[in-house]
Protein backbone atom coordinates (compact mmCIF):
# COMPACT_ATOMS: atom_id res chain seq x y z
CA UNK A 1 0.00 0.00 0.00
CA UNK A 2 1.15 3.50 -0.77
CA UNK A 3 1.64 5.99 2.06
CA UNK A 4 0.93 9.64 1.57
CA UNK A 5 0.70 12.71 3.74
CA UNK A 6 -2.42 14.86 4.07
CA UNK A 7 -3.33 17.84 6.19
CA UNK A 8 -6.57 17.06 8.04
CA UNK A 9 -8.68 19.54 10.00
CA UNK A 10 -8.92 18.40 13.62
CA UNK A 11 -12.31 20.10 13.99
CA UNK A 12 -14.33 18.92 10.99
CA UNK A 13 -12.22 16.27 9.20
CA UNK A 14 -11.57 18.26 6.00
CA UNK A 15 -8.43 17.07 4.20
CA UNK A 16 -6.08 19.05 1.95
CA UNK A 17 -2.83 18.16 0.15
CA UNK A 18 -1.03 21.15 1.67
CA UNK A 19 -1.19 23.17 4.86
CA UNK A 20 -3.52 26.17 5.06
CA UNK A 21 -3.87 28.62 7.90
CA UNK A 22 -7.65 28.47 7.78
CA UNK A 23 -9.86 25.46 7.08
CA UNK A 24 -12.08 26.27 4.08
CA UNK A 25 -14.84 23.97 5.40
CA UNK A 26 -15.35 25.03 9.05
CA UNK A 27 -13.35 28.31 8.88
CA UNK A 28 -11.23 27.26 11.85
CA UNK A 29 -7.78 28.81 12.19
CA UNK A 30 -4.68 26.60 12.63
CA UNK A 31 -6.76 23.40 12.80
CA UNK A 32 -5.03 21.50 9.96
CA UNK A 33 -2.50 18.92 11.13
CA UNK A 34 -0.33 16.66 9.00
CA UNK A 35 -1.22 12.97 9.08
CA UNK A 36 0.15 10.00 7.20
CA UNK A 37 -2.63 8.00 5.60
CA UNK A 38 -2.72 4.76 3.68
CA UNK A 39 -3.99 4.87 0.12
CA UNK A 40 -6.12 1.74 -0.03
CA UNK A 41 -6.83 0.17 -3.42
CA UNK A 42 -10.34 0.46 -4.82
CA UNK A 43 -12.63 -2.28 -3.58
CA UNK A 44 -13.92 -4.54 -6.31
CA UNK A 45 -17.67 -4.61 -6.62
CA UNK A 46 -19.05 -8.01 -5.67
CA UNK A 47 -20.49 -10.19 -8.42
CA UNK A 48 -23.20 -11.49 -6.10
CA UNK A 49 -26.71 -10.33 -6.74
CA UNK A 50 -27.98 -7.50 -4.56
CA UNK A 51 -31.63 -7.96 -3.61
CA UNK A 52 -33.49 -5.16 -1.84
CA UNK A 53 -36.13 -6.14 0.70
CA UNK A 54 -39.62 -4.78 1.06
CA UNK A 55 -40.16 -2.93 4.31
CA UNK A 56 -42.93 -5.33 5.36
CA UNK A 57 -40.68 -8.35 4.78
CA UNK A 58 -37.89 -7.22 7.08
CA UNK A 59 -37.79 -9.22 10.31
CA UNK A 60 -37.18 -7.12 13.36
CA UNK A 61 -36.52 -8.32 16.87
CA UNK A 62 -37.20 -5.54 19.30
CA UNK A 63 -34.35 -5.31 21.76
CA UNK A 64 -35.40 -4.90 25.37
CA UNK A 65 -33.90 -2.00 27.27
CA UNK A 66 -32.43 -2.59 30.68
CA UNK A 67 -32.35 -0.02 33.47
CA UNK A 68 -29.13 1.03 35.14
CA UNK A 69 -30.93 1.99 38.34
CA UNK A 70 -29.87 5.64 38.06
CA UNK A 71 -33.19 7.24 37.18
CA UNK A 72 -31.80 10.50 35.78
CA UNK A 73 -29.36 8.62 33.53
CA UNK A 74 -32.07 6.24 32.29
CA UNK A 75 -34.38 9.20 31.58
CA UNK A 76 -31.86 10.89 29.29
CA UNK A 77 -31.21 7.64 27.42
CA UNK A 78 -34.93 7.40 26.68
CA UNK A 79 -35.94 4.82 29.28
CA UNK A 80 -32.85 2.67 29.74
CA UNK A 81 -29.89 1.22 27.87
CA UNK A 82 -30.47 -0.41 24.48
CA UNK A 83 -28.27 -3.51 23.89
CA UNK A 84 -25.83 -2.85 21.06
CA UNK A 85 -26.04 0.94 21.37
CA UNK A 86 -23.01 3.23 21.40
CA UNK A 87 -23.27 6.20 23.77
CA UNK A 88 -20.83 9.11 23.57
CA UNK A 89 -20.50 11.30 26.69
CA UNK A 90 -18.69 14.65 26.43
CA UNK A 91 -17.97 17.36 28.96
CA UNK A 92 -15.33 19.68 30.36
CA UNK A 93 -12.34 18.18 32.19
CA UNK A 94 -13.18 17.40 35.81
CA UNK A 95 -16.94 17.79 35.33
CA UNK A 96 -17.59 14.20 36.46
CA UNK A 97 -17.75 12.02 33.32
CA UNK A 98 -15.57 9.25 34.72
CA UNK A 99 -17.32 9.47 38.08
CA UNK A 100 -20.72 9.07 36.44
CA UNK A 101 -19.67 6.09 34.33
CA UNK A 102 -18.05 4.31 37.28
CA UNK A 103 -21.30 4.68 39.20
CA UNK A 104 -23.23 3.48 36.13
CA UNK A 105 -20.91 0.47 35.92
CA UNK A 106 -21.71 -0.47 39.52
CA UNK A 107 -25.47 -0.24 38.89
CA UNK A 108 -25.21 -2.33 35.69
CA UNK A 109 -23.41 -5.12 37.57
CA UNK A 110 -26.34 -5.22 40.01
CA UNK A 111 -28.39 -6.64 37.16
CA UNK A 112 -26.17 -9.73 36.75
CA UNK A 113 -24.03 -8.13 34.02
CA UNK A 114 -20.27 -7.81 34.16
CA UNK A 115 -18.63 -4.59 32.93
CA UNK A 116 -15.22 -3.94 31.37
CA UNK A 117 -13.90 -0.46 32.16
CA UNK A 118 -11.16 0.42 29.65
CA UNK A 119 -9.05 3.38 30.70
CA UNK A 120 -6.43 4.99 28.50
CA UNK A 121 -5.72 7.84 30.92
CA UNK A 122 -5.61 6.28 34.40
CA UNK A 123 -3.89 3.30 35.92
CA UNK A 124 -5.93 0.57 37.66
CA UNK A 125 -4.72 1.81 41.06
CA UNK A 126 -6.02 5.32 40.33
CA UNK A 127 -9.43 3.93 39.40
CA UNK A 128 -9.38 1.85 42.58
CA UNK A 129 -8.78 5.00 44.65
CA UNK A 130 -11.74 6.74 42.98
CA UNK A 131 -13.98 3.72 43.48
CA UNK A 132 -13.17 3.81 47.20
CA UNK A 133 -14.15 7.49 47.39
CA UNK A 134 -17.41 6.72 45.57
CA UNK A 135 -18.12 3.64 47.74
CA UNK A 136 -18.31 1.46 44.61
CA UNK A 137 -18.44 -2.09 45.94
CA UNK A 138 -16.29 -4.92 44.63
CA UNK A 139 -18.72 -6.25 42.04
CA UNK A 140 -17.86 -7.77 38.62
CA UNK A 141 -16.26 -4.59 37.27
CA UNK A 142 -13.09 -5.40 35.36
CA UNK A 143 -10.44 -2.73 34.79
CA UNK A 144 -8.19 -2.71 31.74
CA UNK A 145 -5.58 -0.01 31.25
CA UNK A 146 -4.91 -0.18 27.51
CA UNK A 147 -4.89 2.15 24.50
CA UNK A 148 -4.46 -0.30 21.60
CA UNK A 149 -7.89 -1.09 20.16
CA UNK A 150 -6.38 -4.15 18.44
CA UNK A 151 -5.26 -5.66 21.76
CA UNK A 152 -8.61 -4.79 23.33
CA UNK A 153 -10.53 -6.61 20.58
CA UNK A 154 -8.25 -9.63 20.93
CA UNK A 155 -9.15 -9.78 24.62
CA UNK A 156 -12.87 -9.31 23.88
CA UNK A 157 -12.83 -12.33 21.57
CA UNK A 158 -11.86 -14.48 24.56
CA UNK A 159 -14.14 -12.95 27.21
CA UNK A 160 -17.68 -11.66 26.81
CA UNK A 161 -18.89 -8.70 28.88
CA UNK A 162 -22.31 -7.19 29.48
CA UNK A 163 -21.16 -3.63 28.81
CA UNK A 164 -18.01 -1.72 27.81
CA UNK A 165 -16.81 1.68 29.02
CA UNK A 166 -14.01 3.41 27.08
CA UNK A 167 -12.34 6.38 28.78
CA UNK A 168 -11.50 8.10 26.53
CA UNK A 169 -11.77 7.69 22.73
CA UNK A 170 -9.00 10.27 22.15
CA UNK A 171 -6.44 7.94 23.77
CA UNK A 172 -7.31 4.90 21.64
CA UNK A 173 -5.38 3.92 18.50
CA UNK A 174 -5.23 1.17 15.92
CA UNK A 175 -2.03 -0.07 14.27
CA UNK A 176 -3.73 0.09 10.87
CA UNK A 177 -3.32 3.89 10.90
CA UNK A 178 0.07 5.51 11.38
CA UNK A 179 -1.14 8.85 12.80
CA UNK A 180 -0.98 9.65 16.51
CA UNK A 181 -3.79 8.86 19.00
CA UNK A 182 -6.36 11.64 19.15
CA UNK A 183 -5.98 12.56 15.48
CA UNK A 184 -9.01 12.67 13.22
CA UNK A 185 -8.14 9.40 11.49
CA UNK A 186 -7.57 7.50 14.73
CA UNK A 187 -10.69 8.81 16.45
CA UNK A 188 -12.85 8.03 13.45
CA UNK A 189 -11.44 4.52 12.92
CA UNK A 190 -11.40 3.42 16.58
CA UNK A 191 -14.99 4.66 17.07
CA UNK A 192 -16.07 2.71 13.98
CA UNK A 193 -14.41 -0.46 15.30
CA UNK A 194 -16.18 -0.13 18.65
CA UNK A 195 -19.48 0.56 16.91
CA UNK A 196 -19.17 -2.61 14.78
CA UNK A 197 -18.32 -4.67 17.86
CA UNK A 198 -21.33 -3.31 19.75
CA UNK A 199 -23.76 -4.04 16.91
CA UNK A 200 -22.40 -7.52 16.21
CA UNK A 201 -22.49 -8.69 19.84
CA UNK A 202 -25.47 -6.59 21.12
CA UNK A 203 -23.32 -5.12 23.87
CA UNK A 204 -23.75 -1.46 24.92
CA UNK A 205 -20.61 0.65 24.69
CA UNK A 206 -20.14 3.93 26.58
CA UNK A 207 -17.44 6.24 25.21
CA UNK A 208 -15.98 9.31 26.91
CA UNK A 209 -15.04 12.17 24.58
CA UNK A 210 -12.93 15.22 25.31
CA UNK A 211 -14.31 18.64 24.45
CA UNK A 212 -12.71 21.63 22.74
CA UNK A 213 -12.52 25.22 24.00
CA UNK A 214 -15.91 26.06 22.52
CA UNK A 215 -17.54 23.12 24.32
CA UNK A 216 -17.94 20.70 21.41
CA UNK A 217 -16.61 17.15 21.40
CA UNK A 218 -13.06 17.07 20.09
CA UNK A 219 -12.50 15.37 16.76
CA UNK A 220 -14.50 15.37 13.55
CA UNK A 221 -18.26 15.74 13.53
CA UNK A 222 -18.39 12.30 11.94
CA UNK A 223 -17.70 10.89 15.43
CA UNK A 224 -21.13 12.09 16.54
CA UNK A 225 -22.66 10.57 13.41
CA UNK A 226 -21.15 7.15 14.12
CA UNK A 227 -22.58 6.72 17.62
CA UNK A 228 -26.25 6.23 18.50
CA UNK A 229 -26.48 8.67 21.39
CA UNK A 230 -24.55 11.84 22.23
CA UNK A 231 -24.76 13.18 25.79
CA UNK A 232 -23.19 16.34 27.15
CA UNK A 233 -22.36 16.62 30.84
CA UNK A 234 -22.67 20.29 31.72
CA UNK A 235 -22.17 22.32 34.86
CA UNK A 236 -20.52 25.32 36.41
CA UNK A 237 -17.47 24.72 38.58
CA UNK A 238 -18.96 27.17 41.07
CA UNK A 239 -22.15 25.12 41.47
CA UNK A 240 -22.55 21.53 42.65
CA UNK A 241 -25.28 20.86 40.06
CA UNK A 242 -24.59 18.88 36.91
CA UNK A 243 -26.89 18.62 33.88
CA UNK A 244 -26.76 15.57 31.61
CA UNK A 245 -28.27 16.66 28.29
CA UNK A 246 -29.02 14.59 25.19
CA UNK A 247 -28.22 16.21 21.82
CA UNK A 248 -28.66 13.06 19.73
CA UNK A 249 -30.59 9.90 20.51
CA UNK A 250 -31.67 7.28 17.98
CA UNK A 251 -33.73 5.51 20.64
CA UNK A 252 -35.47 8.37 22.41
CA UNK A 253 -36.07 12.10 22.78
CA UNK A 254 -33.27 14.64 22.47
CA UNK A 255 -34.98 17.08 24.83
CA UNK A 256 -34.64 15.19 28.08
CA UNK A 257 -32.17 16.22 30.79
CA UNK A 258 -30.90 14.57 33.93
CA UNK A 259 -29.99 16.60 37.01
CA UNK A 260 -27.28 15.52 39.44
CA UNK A 261 -25.59 17.05 42.44
CA UNK A 262 -21.86 16.55 42.95
CA UNK A 263 -21.10 15.61 46.53
CA UNK A 264 -18.11 14.18 48.37
CA UNK A 265 -19.34 10.67 47.77
CA UNK A 266 -19.96 11.18 44.05
CA UNK A 267 -22.95 12.16 41.96
CA UNK A 268 -26.42 11.96 43.44
CA UNK A 269 -29.69 12.18 41.54
CA UNK A 270 -31.89 15.24 41.95
CA UNK A 271 -35.42 13.85 41.78
CA UNK A 272 -37.09 17.27 42.13
CA UNK A 273 -34.89 19.86 40.34
CA UNK A 274 -37.47 22.65 40.82
CA UNK A 275 -37.16 22.66 44.60
CA UNK A 276 -33.38 22.52 44.30
CA UNK A 277 -33.08 25.52 41.97
CA UNK A 278 -35.46 27.57 44.13
CA UNK A 279 -34.03 26.53 47.51
CA UNK A 280 -31.97 29.71 48.01
CA UNK A 281 -34.38 32.19 46.48
CA UNK A 282 -34.79 35.45 48.40
CA UNK A 283 -38.39 36.63 48.60
CA UNK A 284 -39.12 40.32 47.98
CA UNK A 285 -36.04 40.94 45.83
CA UNK A 286 -36.45 43.24 42.81
CA UNK A 287 -35.37 41.77 39.49
CA UNK A 288 -36.26 38.18 40.40
CA UNK A 289 -39.00 36.02 38.86
CA UNK A 290 -39.81 32.31 38.71
CA UNK A 291 -40.36 30.64 35.33
CA UNK A 292 -41.48 27.15 34.35
CA UNK A 293 -39.22 25.75 31.64
CA UNK A 294 -39.97 22.49 29.87
CA UNK A 295 -36.99 20.19 29.37
CA UNK A 296 -38.30 17.28 27.31
CA UNK A 297 -41.31 15.98 29.23
CA UNK A 298 -40.16 17.44 32.54
CA UNK A 299 -41.26 20.88 33.78
CA UNK A 300 -38.59 22.66 35.85
CA UNK A 301 -39.14 25.78 37.92
CA UNK A 302 -36.14 28.03 38.19
CA UNK A 303 -35.33 31.62 39.04
CA UNK A 304 -34.34 34.26 36.51
CA UNK A 305 -32.57 37.33 37.87
CA UNK A 306 -32.04 40.65 36.11
CA UNK A 307 -29.98 43.69 37.04
CA UNK A 308 -30.63 47.03 35.34
CA UNK A 309 -28.37 49.87 36.48
CA UNK A 310 -27.16 53.19 35.16
CA UNK A 311 -24.13 52.93 32.90
CA UNK A 312 -21.04 54.99 33.82
CA UNK A 313 -19.74 54.64 30.25
CA UNK A 314 -21.00 55.88 26.91
CA UNK A 315 -21.72 52.37 25.67
CA UNK A 316 -23.90 50.33 28.05
CA UNK A 317 -22.95 46.75 28.84
CA UNK A 318 -25.03 43.64 28.24
CA UNK A 319 -24.55 40.25 29.89
CA UNK A 320 -26.52 37.01 29.62
CA UNK A 321 -25.80 33.80 31.53
CA UNK A 322 -28.09 30.86 30.85
CA UNK A 323 -30.19 32.68 28.21
CA UNK A 324 -29.54 33.57 24.59
CA UNK A 325 -27.74 36.91 24.28
CA UNK A 326 -29.45 37.90 21.03
CA UNK A 327 -32.83 37.04 22.51
CA UNK A 328 -32.09 39.39 25.39
CA UNK A 329 -31.34 42.25 22.98
CA UNK A 330 -34.61 41.57 21.17
CA UNK A 331 -36.64 41.71 24.40
CA UNK A 332 -34.94 44.96 25.47
CA UNK A 333 -35.98 46.45 22.12
CA UNK A 334 -39.59 45.28 22.64
CA UNK A 335 -39.68 46.92 26.08
CA UNK A 336 -38.38 50.17 24.66
CA UNK A 337 -40.56 50.35 21.54
CA UNK A 338 -43.82 48.64 22.54
CA UNK A 339 -44.11 49.40 26.25
CA UNK A 340 -42.21 52.66 26.62
CA UNK A 341 -39.76 51.38 29.26
CA UNK A 342 -36.51 52.96 28.09
CA UNK A 343 -33.63 50.85 29.38
CA UNK A 344 -31.52 50.91 26.22
CA UNK A 345 -28.99 53.24 27.86
CA UNK A 346 -28.67 51.09 31.02
CA UNK A 347 -26.29 48.28 31.88
CA UNK A 348 -28.33 45.07 31.66
CA UNK A 349 -27.42 41.66 33.08
CA UNK A 350 -29.58 38.52 33.13
CA UNK A 351 -28.74 35.28 34.92
CA UNK A 352 -30.44 31.89 35.32
CA UNK A 353 -29.80 30.74 38.88
CA UNK A 354 -28.15 27.35 39.32
CA UNK A 355 -26.21 27.27 36.06
CA UNK A 356 -29.14 25.97 33.99
CA UNK A 357 -29.23 26.78 30.27
CA UNK A 358 -32.69 27.86 29.06
CA UNK A 359 -33.26 28.16 25.33
CA UNK A 360 -37.00 27.83 24.75
CA UNK A 361 -38.99 31.01 23.85
CA UNK A 362 -41.42 30.40 26.74
CA UNK A 363 -39.03 32.24 29.07
CA UNK A 364 -39.40 35.55 27.15
CA UNK A 365 -42.13 37.01 29.35
CA UNK A 366 -40.25 36.14 32.54
CA UNK A 367 -37.12 37.92 31.29
CA UNK A 368 -39.18 41.02 30.52
CA UNK A 369 -40.77 40.81 33.98
CA UNK A 370 -37.37 40.56 35.68
CA UNK A 371 -35.97 43.50 33.66
CA UNK A 372 -38.97 45.68 34.50
CA UNK A 373 -38.83 44.72 38.17
CA UNK A 374 -35.16 45.63 38.44
CA UNK A 375 -35.59 48.89 36.52
CA UNK A 376 -38.54 50.07 38.62
CA UNK A 377 -37.15 48.61 41.88
CA UNK A 378 -40.49 46.88 42.47
CA UNK A 379 -40.34 43.20 43.48
CA UNK A 380 -42.68 40.67 41.87
CA UNK A 381 -44.95 38.71 44.18
CA UNK A 382 -42.91 35.69 45.33
CA UNK A 383 -45.86 33.33 44.80
CA UNK A 384 -46.12 34.21 41.09
CA UNK A 385 -44.87 32.18 38.11
CA UNK A 386 -44.52 33.86 34.69
CA UNK A 387 -44.03 32.28 31.27
CA UNK A 388 -44.90 33.03 27.64
CA UNK A 389 -43.32 33.75 24.27
CA UNK A 390 -43.03 37.40 23.21
CA UNK A 391 -43.25 38.61 19.60
CA UNK A 392 -41.74 41.71 18.03
CA UNK A 393 -45.13 43.43 18.03
CA UNK A 394 -45.29 43.11 21.82
CA UNK A 395 -47.83 40.26 21.75
CA UNK A 396 -47.66 37.30 24.11
CA UNK A 397 -47.89 34.02 22.20
CA UNK A 398 -49.00 30.64 23.45
CA UNK A 399 -46.56 27.91 24.50
CA UNK A 400 -46.71 24.12 24.52
CA UNK A 401 -47.71 22.01 27.55
CA UNK A 402 -49.02 25.00 29.51
CA UNK A 403 -51.10 22.87 31.88
CA UNK A 404 -48.09 20.71 32.77
CA UNK A 405 -46.16 23.87 33.67
CA UNK A 406 -49.02 25.21 35.81
CA UNK A 407 -49.42 21.89 37.64
CA UNK A 408 -45.72 21.90 38.53
CA UNK A 409 -46.08 25.43 39.94
CA UNK A 410 -49.12 24.37 41.97
CA UNK A 411 -47.26 21.35 43.33
CA UNK A 412 -44.56 23.63 44.76
CA UNK A 413 -47.06 25.98 46.39
CA UNK A 414 -47.24 28.89 43.94
CA UNK A 415 -50.56 30.75 43.95
CA UNK A 416 -50.61 32.72 40.69
CA UNK A 417 -49.52 32.07 37.11
CA UNK A 418 -49.32 34.79 34.47
CA UNK A 419 -49.43 33.02 31.12
CA UNK A 420 -50.48 33.65 27.50
CA UNK A 421 -54.19 34.28 27.06
CA UNK A 422 -54.38 31.53 24.45
CA UNK A 423 -53.29 28.95 27.03
CA UNK A 424 -55.29 30.33 29.97
CA UNK A 425 -58.59 29.01 28.61
CA UNK A 426 -57.23 25.45 28.51
CA UNK A 427 -56.05 25.22 32.14
CA UNK A 428 -58.09 23.10 34.52
CA UNK A 429 -56.02 23.57 37.69
CA UNK A 430 -58.17 25.01 40.49
CA UNK A 431 -55.50 25.53 43.16
CA UNK A 432 -53.72 28.30 41.21
CA UNK A 433 -55.02 31.64 39.97
CA UNK A 434 -54.37 31.63 36.21
CA UNK A 435 -54.22 35.05 34.53
CA UNK A 436 -54.07 35.21 30.74
CA UNK A 437 -52.36 38.13 29.02
CA UNK A 438 -52.30 39.02 25.34
CA UNK A 439 -49.64 41.75 25.28
CA UNK A 440 -46.48 42.61 27.18
CA UNK A 441 -48.02 45.89 28.33
CA UNK A 442 -51.00 44.02 29.74
CA UNK A 443 -48.71 41.66 31.63
CA UNK A 444 -46.65 44.48 33.13
CA UNK A 445 -49.78 46.35 34.22
CA UNK A 446 -50.99 43.24 36.08
CA UNK A 447 -47.65 42.50 37.75
CA UNK A 448 -46.78 46.04 38.87
CA UNK A 449 -50.14 47.67 39.59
Amino acid sequence: MKLKSLFICQACGYSAPKWMGRCPDCNGWNTLAEETVTASPHTRISDSEIIPLMLDEIEYEKGERFLTGIGEFDRVLGGGVVPGSVVLIGGDPGIGKSTLLLQVAERITSGSRNVLYISGEESPSQIKIRSGRLNVSAKPIYILSETSIDDILEHLQKTMYGALIVDSIQTMFTSGISSAPGSVSQVRETASILMKYAKKNSIPVFIVGHVTKDGTIAGPRVLEHIVDTVLYFEGDRGHPYRILRSVKNRFGSTHEIGVFEMREGGLEEVVNPSSLFLSERTAGSAGSVVVTSLEGSRPILTEIQALVSSSPFGIPKRGAIGVDYNRLLLLVGVLDKRVGIHIQGQDIFVNVVGGLELSEPAIDLSIIAALTSSFREIPIDSSTVVFGEVGLAGEVRGVTSAEVRVKEAAKLGFKRCIIPERNANQISVNTVEVIGVSTVKNAIDIMFH
